[in-house]
């Protein structure tokens, strides 16, 4: 009898210890960010993108090359698809194009757009340019969402106007904003909505902007030159064809390019934000990050390395029989498998390592009592 009460004595601790072991894992599982579905939609009624005419999404450019004009609506898309040079691979596009430029549905009397801009998904208005002046974007607004594998910004650039307030939540299709043509290098005749989908690169940026240009950063964080856009349009495909669709099922879809090496000093700011770029074992000490990129510069992962380098060197490229300057925005030099980084590509480094002087705040003088 009092083995068999031991038993169940024994029987219930461990139910008990069970129990309190299921709780603490269920209560470490909720503190952990769950993954959404993206749940896009487009930014205007322009749907072109969906069907067989992409000339009639895509708004086109100006080209002259050897000799021949032309307005190419591929210029429109994202990617490498503007500035064609003849090269030992034939002719290709060398200038990159960070977002898309979606072409408006109508327009009035005087040929100015009539659409509207909305947002492509549920998020935040953090940023608003109410200025068509200091920025190629003209008037732009950026809006943050979080879909549990970081924040990401969508870019909306070239509006007539802007109506929308900063902090203000908005969901797929809240207005934003109108169509228009402000900015740099764009008139009324190609009056377009260019939108960008971005991950941030550094939150101090403000610091390194001022070292290597010497100017005001009128934009702080959400400034053009501190984010990283990927192919928001091929995103856009996917999910309307696979409802359900994640940022972690589109993200590996990108292949590598490059990889920099750079020497280990402390976690880098974007991998703090970005889970999904951390790869290995980030607690393990080691002498450098192996940061692998597309060919557009957007940075894919950061990985802890055992290679000894004293500063950022290139580690692999893929290889080409053109310039590597042609294929990653000019931030590499060289060709074949070789390259290094050029000043540019030296400087898109410095701002993804933090590796640049931060500007000492200074304190407001203290209030000095009245008697």
């Amino acid at each position: 009898m009092m083995e068999m009460n031991r038993m169940m004595r024994l029987r219930a601790f461990f139910i008990a210890f069970a129990a309190v072991g299921m709780a603490c894992s269920s209560s470490w599982a909720d503190t952990q960010p769950v993954e959404k579905p993206l749940h896009l939609e487009l930014p205007t009624a322009n749907q072109h993108l969906f069907d067989s005419h992409p000339e009639k999404f895509y708004m086109y450019t100006y080209r002259m090359f050897e000799g021949v004009k032309s307005k190419p609506w591929t210029a429109g898309q994202y990617g490498f698809v503007r500035t064609l040079r003849r090269t030992e691979e034939g002719v290709i596009a060398t200038k990159f194009h960070e977002g898309i430029d979606v072409r408006p549905t109508s327009r009035d009397a005087a040929g100015r757009p009539k659409d509207l801009v909305g947002a492509i998904a549920a998020g935040k208005v953090v940023y608003t340019n109410p200025s068509a002046g200091g920025s190629n974007y003209g008037r732009y607004v950026v809006i943050e969402h979080d879909w549990g594998t970081g924040k990401f910004y969508s870019l909306y650039a070239h509006l007539a106007e802007v109506s929308c307030k900063v902090g203000a939540r908005v969901y797929p299709g809240t207005i934003i904003g109108k169509m228009g043509y402000s900015g740099a290098g764009i008139n009324r005749e190609r009056a377009h909505l260019h939108l960008e989908l971005n991950v941030l690169i550094h939150r101090e940026f403000s610091d390194w902007h001022k070292h290597y240009f010497g100017t005001s950063n009128k934009h702080g964080i959400y400034n053009g030159l501190n984010m990283a856009g990927l192919n928001i349009a091929e995103l856009l495909r996917r999910q309307h064809k696979n409802k359900a669709l994640r940022m972690s099922e589109f993200l590996p879809k990108i292949p590598v390019y490059y990889k920099i090496t750079i020497p280990r000093h402390g976690e880098l700011d974007i991998a703090k934000r970005y889970p999904w770029m951390r790869k290995g074992n980030h607690a393990k000490a080691s002498p450098s990050w192996e940061i692998s990129f597309a060919s557009t510069g957007f940075p894919l992962a950061i990985a802890p390395s055992m290679r000894q380098v004293s500063k950022p060197t290139v580690t692999y490229v893929k290889p080409t029989r053109s310039r590597q300057t042609y294929h990653t925005k000019g931030l590499l030099s060289g060709t074949g498998s070789s390259a290094k980084l050029t000043s540019r590509g030296l400087r898109s480094i410095a701002l993804i390592a933090g590796t640049f002087p931060r500007i000492k705040k200074t304190a407001p003088p203290k209030a000095v009592p009245v008697h």
